[in-house]
């Protein structure tokens, strides 16, 4: 696996700060570079398992500090939970959409930056009703959608996130990559 080393040092610092800004206290339910970062890695970085690990390696980091600041009785969010793994695999599959970003297109990244955490509401909510998560809605109809009444909040934020996220992440990106071939 060969990597461009300033990909590789720039992907640490990011997963560094993403896992980080999630410890923010009072921070907009949802507000999180993770979904962003995901749709970046997929469309820059050529090693697909590498690419795979950037948002899984962000959201573990965040989660095992969350945990840790649980424990000492710092934080009330708990870290680790029920169900988790799902969420991991979820978020993951996401770099999925990045792979379709590779001309870095800005329509295309507004389009995924979209499409990205609304896939990633309608199969989490549909897992936490199938699984009686969230505040335990009944498995009817009526349970189903309170459950993603729910999950509404969160969703904004998350499209929020991503549009901003992704404009900071692929902006930031090509500025780069122009003042470097100005540079030349």
């Amino acid at each position: 696996m060969k990597l461009n080393k300033s990909i590789l040092l720039t992907t640490v610092i990011l997963i560094a700060a993403a896992s980080l800004y999630r410890l923010i206290p009072n921070r907009p339910l949802g507000f999180a570079p993770q979904i962003a970062m995901a749709l970046f890695a997929g469309s820059v970085i050529r090693t697909r398992s590498f690419a795979f690990a950037v948002p899984l390696l962000s959201m573990f980091i965040s989660d095992l500090l969350f945990e840790i600041l649980f424990i000492a009785g710092i934080s009330s969010i708990n870290g680790f939970y029920e169900g988790q793994i799902l969420n991991y695999v979820l978020l993951t599959s996401l770099t999925a959409f990045g792979f379709l970003l590779r001309s870095q297109k800005t329509t295309s990244i507004i389009a995924a930056s979209i499409t990205a955490p609304t896939a990633y509401f309608i199969l989490s909510n549909l897992f936490v009703w199938i699984a009686g998560g969230g505040y335990g809605h009944p498995k009817t109809f009526d349970g189903f959608i309170l459950t993603y009444i729910d999950g509404v909040p969160f969703y904004q934020g998350s499209i929020y996130a991503t549009l901003v996220f992704s404009a900071v992440f692929f902006g930031g990106y090509k500025l780069i990559k122009s003042s470097k071939e100005i540079a030349l």
